[in-house]
């Protein structure tokens, strides 16, 4: 059999198998086995061709592989086609149906936390207030009545920053921003991070959020700050929870108490938990922003954000809050 007798059949052969190509896979083994294979193996051939058959042979191997190309191009153009057609065709929309939402997140538990509690107050008259996280002894400590060989200055108790700045160690200092600039009557709130080199445990950590309470105006008295506490721990809690104050001391409030609640962890224990330092705002803190102590009283309160969540939620470790684990917070 000649070469240009093979090269037809070779044609043939691989016109109909081409024919019978659906799909990507089935194109690239055709084209390994004609074009690289079949195609290569007859051009090989040619040298044995004798010398005036030559350019008819060549010549035949030339449109035959121009042929095989162009119609691989073509099927595989079609085969292309058809798979972009059928994948639109599966994506066209139905535009009778509702748009699917989109999947977005939600504010952290802490977050959520205090725009609630800040919502509660404000129905009692307190706006809020915000104070900067980076501080002075004067705000820090000084109007707060804390003097300076006080324990509570002491390096290890603060982050300081250099001897004069510090991160804040409580939301008190927005207290006395606010009644610097303002004459009473005083009812705010002031929610915000503070920093204490506490040991990392389920109920402590070295920053945290407090929510700071004052209400500063003539004839404020103690029963207003138990009645006032009292009613937030009912609204937010629920009215049956358990709640007790004891006498306590802190230098900015004169006399001072702790509020606890009734804890009631998951895995069955019971506790009091402390949830928040209050007292009568001391004279001395009531002079330091030039207020007339003899006319105006007030009471001041600091509660914890993430043990005001943790009791609510029944959240038995603090290091949960923080810690970004999304199978937590997808609960909240």
């Amino acid at each position: 059999m000649s070469l240009l007798e093979e090269l037809r059949r070779l044609q043939e052969n691989a016109e109909g198998r081409l024919a019978a190509v659906n799909s990507p896979d089935a194109l690239e083994t055709w084209r390994v086995k004609y074009l690289k294979g079949a195609l290569k193996a007859a051009m090989q051939q040619l040298k044995e061709v004798p010398g005036d058959q030559k350019p008819a042979v060549g010549k035949a191997l030339n449109e035959l592989k121009k042929l095989l190309q162009d119609a691989y191009d073509a099927r595989r153009a079609e085969l292309r086609s058809a798979r972009v057609g059928a994948a639109v065709g599966e994506a066209k929309p139905d535009i009778t149906l509702p748009g699917d939402r989109p999947p977005i997140g939600h504010t952290h538990i802490i977050t959520q936390t205090i725009n609630e509690v800040c919502e509660i107050f404000a129905r009692m008259g307190f706006t809020v207030e915000y104070g900067p996280e980076v501080e002075d002894e004067r705000h820090n400590f000084d109007a707060l009545n804390i003097p300076p060989a006080h324990p509570a200055r002491d390096e290890l108790d603060n982050f300081y920053i250099n001897e004069a700045t510090m991160l804040r160690s409580q939301t008190s200092t927005v207290q006395i921003r606010v009644m610097e600039r303002q004459k009473p009557p005083v009812r705010i709130i002031a929610p915000g991070r503070v920093y204490r080199p506490d040991t990392v445990d389920a109920t402590h950590c070295f920053m945290f959020y407090q929510i700071e309470g004052l209400y500063v105006d003539e004839g404020v008295t103690m029963a207003d700050l138990k009645t006032c506490l009292d009613q937030f721990c009912k609204t937010y809690f629920g009215r049956d929870v358990a709640t007790r104050f004891r006498p306590s001391f802190f230098p900015f409030t004169e006399p001072s108490a702790e509020l606890d609640v009734w804890f009631k962890y998951p895995d069955g224990r019971e506790a009091w938990m402390e949830l928040a330092g209050c007292g009568m705002v001391d004279p001395n803190v009531l002079e330091a922003v030039n207020y007339d102590s003899e006319k105006y009283t007030g009471f001041a309160f600091g509660m914890g954000i993430e043990r005001m969540a943790m009791v609510r939620h029944q959240i038995p470790d603090i290091r949960l809050l923080y810690e970004g684990d999304v199978r937590f917070l997808h609960q909240f």
